[in-house]
């Protein structure tokens, strides 16, 4: 039996010349299942998505979406694309498993967790305050370097993952400190400086983008404390709890979230098609 990709529609560029198409996954012209591929808007033509790829329950365990993985990446290849990633949800086991056995890696992961009784203490003798315009300038200027560099280690390129980071933070922080839901803080230790946490409101959630201990004062419990202000905080403003994004290698905040009782809910995935 033959399996093919089958399109469903032209090829749609959108005015900043992403590329889209639907396919008909077919087993000798019988539609099976379905995938759609697209590249990523902002990331350029080299970068593309598996957006959807499903198999219809009977013709599930004979191979049919390991050949349909596999002729989408000729297609993308076809449209000149050098990276293509995926997005699985932690509960699709087989899914996982096959993007594996084809050879993705887990770049990062999205993790929550609902909130529930009483907002969290901090410890004695640490509390957050906004930060200040005066710190303000020159986190931005280091969150930037380091957020481009966790994307250079993971195979992006240093121009892509710059204009990346720039993008990123131009999108999330348009008014700096006084961007929209958003807050940047300072966590204390008796009366010193030890870490940051920005938080934000996103889609009914509390969001934490970034949680840092200063150099110096690592290796002292303040990654905790920053999330436990990062969770108050989300009591506070009504959220009905926190998610986060982890890089996959960050070994001591997987080991911080997962202590707290934060879960995976979706693997990010990616493969350079040679």
């Amino acid at each position: 039996m033959t399996t093919t990709l089958r399109p469903t529609e032209p090829l749609q560029r959108d005015a900043d010349g992403a590329l889209s198409r639907h396919y008909t996954v077919c087993v000798n012209s019988r539609p099976v299942g379905a995938v759609h591929l697209a590249t990523e808007p902002g990331s350029g033509p080299s970068v593309a998505r598996i957006r959807e790829l499903g198999i219809e329950e009977p013709d599930r365990g004979r191979g049919r979406g390991t050949v349909a993985a596999l002729a989408a990446e000729e297609v993308l290849r076809g449209w000149g694309c050098g990276r293509i990633e995926v997005s699985v949800p932690a509960d699709a086991a087989p899914a996982l498993r096959l993007a594996t056995a084809l050879g993705y890696v887990v770049r990062n992961r999205a993790m929550e967790k609902p909130l529930d009784g009483a907002p969290p203490e901090l410890p004695a003798g640490r509390r957050g305050r906004p930060m200040t315009e005066a710190e303000f300038v020159p986190w931005l200027a280091h969150a930037k370097e380091t957020y481009a560099q966790s994307w250079i280690t993971r195979g992006v390129p240093e121009a892509e993952a710059l204009a990346k980071s720039d993008r990123d933070h131009a999108a999330l922080l348009p008014e700096g400190l006084d961007s929209e839901g958003v807050d940047l803080s300072v966590l204390e230790h008796e009366g010193t400086r030890v870490g940051m946490l920005w938080l934000a409101l996103r889609d009914g959630w509390a969001f934490v983008y970034r949680v840092e201990s200063d150099e110096g004062h690592r290796g002292r419990g303040y990654g905790r404390s920053l999330m436990l202000l990062a969770e108050a905080q989300a009591f506070a403003a009504g959220r009905p709890g926190v998610r986060l994004n982890v890089f996959a290698g960050n070994t001591p905040a997987e080991r911080l979230y997962e202590s707290l009782g934060y879960a995976t809910t979706t693997y990010h995935l990616y493969k350079d098609l040679l």
